[in-house]
C-alpha cells in the first residue's frame, strides 16, 4: 500500500522487509474458481469481477477461494430471488388490472396468495444480502489484518557484546 501511495516516511529496508513480510502471508498458488460457480454465468461474472480487483492488488491468492465462491454464490441466487420477486409483483399488477372480472373474494385469495409469496422471496433476499455482508465484511477485515500484521519497522540490530555482557 505504502508503495501504491507513492510517498513515505520508511526507509528502503522499512520497505523491503514490510513486502516480504507482506508476501509470506499469501499461500503463492492461484485463485481458484469452483465448478459450482463456473457453471452459473452470473456468479462466474462475479468471479471475473472480484477476481481481477483482487489480482490488481496482488491479493488473488487461492487463501480467499472458499469464501470468494461462496459470495459468488450468494450474489448469483440473490439475483435470482429478485427476479422471482418482480415475476410476481408483475402478476400482481396484472391482477390488479383484471380485478373486475374477478369476484372480490377470489381477487383477495389471489392477491394475498401473491403477497405471501413476494414477502417470502422478498425474506430470502435479505437473509442472503446479510451473508454476502458478512462475508464483504469480513472479507475486508481479513486483508485488512494482514496488513496490518506486517511489521512496521525491522527488528533492530542487536549489539553481541551487550548481548554477552547481559548473559
Amino acid at each position: 500500500m505504502i508503495e501504491l501511495e507513492g510517498k513515505s516516511h520508511r526507509t528502503k529496508k522499512e520497505l523491503r522487509q514490510r513486502k516480504k513480510a507482506e508476501a509470506e502471508l499469501l499461500s503463492g498458488k492461484q485463485l481458484k474458481e469452483t465448478k459450482e460457480v463456473r457453471g452459473d454465468p452470473q456468479a462466474h461474472k462475479e468471479f471475473a469481477r472480484i477476481r481481477g480487483l483482487l489480482r490488481s492488488i496482488g491479493k488473488d491468492d487461492d487463501l480467499y477461494s472458499g469464501v470468494l465462491n461462496r459470495y459468488c454464490l450468494l450474489s448469483a441466487e440473490c439475483k435470482s430471488f429478485e427476479e422471482k420477486r418482480e415475476r410476481i409483483y408483475r402478476r400482481q399488477m396484472e391482477l390488479e388490472e383484471r380485478s373486475g372480472e374477478l369476484e372480490f373474494v377470489d381477487y383477495c385469495k389471489l392477491q394475498n396468495d401473491l403477497s405471501k409469496m413476494l414477502i417470502s422471496f422478498d425474506r430470502q433476499i435479505q437473509a442472503k444480502r446479510k451473508m454476502m455482508f458478512d462475508i464483504e465484511k469480513e472479507n475486508i477485515m481479513t486483508i485488512a489484518s494482514s496488513l496490518r500484521s506486517v511489521p512496521k519497522k525491522p527488528e533492530p540490530k542487536k549489539n553481541a557484546l551487550q548481548e554477552a555482557l547481559s548473559g
